[in-house]
This record gives C-alpha cells, structure tokens and sequence, in this order.
C-alpha cells in the first residue's frame, strides 16, 4: 500500500498541510538523534556567539556576525543558539546539549544519516504521489525546541524566505523525531490559507550594504481561533505547502520537541528567486531529491 494515499493527496491540496504517520520507524528516529548528540558534542561554538559587548561597536559587529554566519550558511552545518545560554564571558550557562535552537541547513548534503532519511524510498514516494517531476533539496534543518526555553514562531509563510517564480512550487517536510503535541510546542496551521499568495518577502540587501538581509510588504496579523493544532506522532511527518501559514507557540514544558524538517521544489518550470536569502553554490548546487 502506498504510503500515502489519493485522499491524503486531496486534504494537502485543500488545506494546505498533511499529517502522515510512521514515515520513520522509533529506530530511525533515535539515530539521527544519537548522530546530532555526537554533532553538537564536537561543534566549535562560532566567535561571535561568544563575543561579550561593551559598546554600541561591539553589538553591531556581533549582529553582523550573526547575519555573515546566517547567510553564508546554505552549503554548511552551522549552530543557531537560543537566547541568553551564554553568560557575559561567552561560557555556557545550560548544558551544551540544551543550549541550541537549531542546526542547518545542509545536513542532508554531509552527514550520511540525514541524507539517507531525505532520500528515502517514501520521501521519495510522497514527492511522485503530488506529481513533482525533477524536485530538488533546498535545505535542511534540525529543531530542539527545548524544554522550558524553546522559543515560540510567529505565524509565517515558508514562500516569505524560500520565493519562487510561479509560487506554490515548495514544500516543507517536518519530521518529529520526538512527539509533537499542544504541550511542547507542535504545528499550528490556518487550512486553506495557502490560497491567497504571500504579503511579505525576506530579500538579500545590494552587495555591500547591511543589513544583508531585509524584508519587503509585511507579515499580516491572523485571527487566534482560525489556527488549528497539528500533532504528530514520534516518526511522522508534516507536510508543509510554502505559502500555508503556521506558527508553533513556545516550548513551556519539560520535554524536548525535536524535529528533522526539510524544504524541497519542483524545480521544473520554476525560477528560484536571486534575491533569496539561500542560494545554491558551486560547493552544493540543489541536489535532486530522486535517486532512482
């Protein structure tokens, strides 16, 4: 039977997003959780996350550390921390392991584990259900919404940072390494909005100028009650139209909320905008999602 079915194929295509359970085994999972332990034992804490300041010139020069790290990131394995985990000599206050936001956002180019699960016979099987041609891998993350400090995510559309021309040719896949529930900061989606186009772009800035990044139009304000919760299972996965609007609320409780997430575009027919923040390079050009 196939993984997913002709029904699930219509509920995506009306509102937007689509819960599947069991694309992972509890196996599976726990080996990209052992492997990202093992990476974030051995990472090197970039500089300017642990620049102390003083002064105005040392904030800035911390901030466009910040953006320099963030935008030249698409082809790497970087470390992206949450707030106040550092102390004012740049040391760890929580244990290392507790301290990161996420990690992205080419673990499914390097790290065999990620890469095997991106590339996999029902990733693979989804992506030919929707009809996708030649899709290609636009990035990868690993989320820890940790417990007690994971931060909330305002309600977006993926198509703000990751454009194309037509829209509508992205995907998210969100997969809970851990389950997902209301109390530590799962999905939360408004079905159907991913019919009414994008009201704000993440644009790169003209070479030179700072910041590097900048946005154009602005977010909308979206009604409370018109979010619903989206759930998951330990091994499922949440798929993610890029113009859908979601939102997570912080993590409150005493559990971790760790996920594997991964856009993907059918590249057919598709202008991937220059102006994007993420662009491919000659190191890792977008690799295709299907291997056979």
């Amino acid at each position: 039977m196939d993984f997913m079915t002709d029904r699930d194929v219509q509920k995506y295509m009306d509102d937007g997003f689509l819960v599947l359970d069991g694309l992972l085994t509890s196996h599976e999972c726990d080996e990209l959780k052992q492997r990202m332990v093992e990476i974030v034992e051995r990472m090197d804490v970039p500089e300017h996350c642990r620049t102390t300041f003083s002064t105005y010139h040392d904030e800035q020069l911390k901030t466009q550390g910040n953006a320099d790290y963030f935008i030249t990131s698409g082809d790497k394995i970087r470390f992206f921390f949450e707030k106040g985990v550092f102390d004012d000599k740049g040391e760890f206050i929580v244990p290392k392991q507790r301290s990161l936001n996420k990690v992205g956002h080419a673990l499914h180019a390097y790290e065999p584990l990620y890469k095997k699960v991106t590339h996999s016979p029902k990733v693979q099987g989804v992506a030919k259900k929707l009809g996708l041609v030649s899709p290609q891998i636009l990035q990868s993350m690993y989320i820890f919404k940790q417990p007690g400090i994971g931060g909330e995510v305002t309600p977006h559309q993926d198509a703000t940072f990751l454009y194309t021309e037509p829209l509508g040719k992205v995907m998210g896949m969100w997969i809970a390494l851990e389950d997902a529930t209301v109390n530590n900061g799962c999905l939360w989606f408004i079905p159907g909005s991913h019919n009414s186009g994008i009201s704000r772009r993440m644009v790169r800035t003209p070479e030179g100028t700072f910041p590097l990044t900048d946005f154009i139009g602005k977010e909308q304000t979206y009604d409370d009650d018109k979010f619903i919760a989206a759930p998951v299972k330990k091994g499922g996965v949440v798929l993610i139209h890029g113009q859908v609007v979601h939102r997570s609320a912080e993590n409150t409780s005493e559990d971790s909320r760790h996920v594997y997430t991964f856009h993907i575009m059918e590249s057919r027919d598709t202008c991937w905008s220059p102006d994007n923040w993420l662009q491919p390079t000659e190191e890792l050009p977008f690799p295709p999602l299907y291997t056979q």
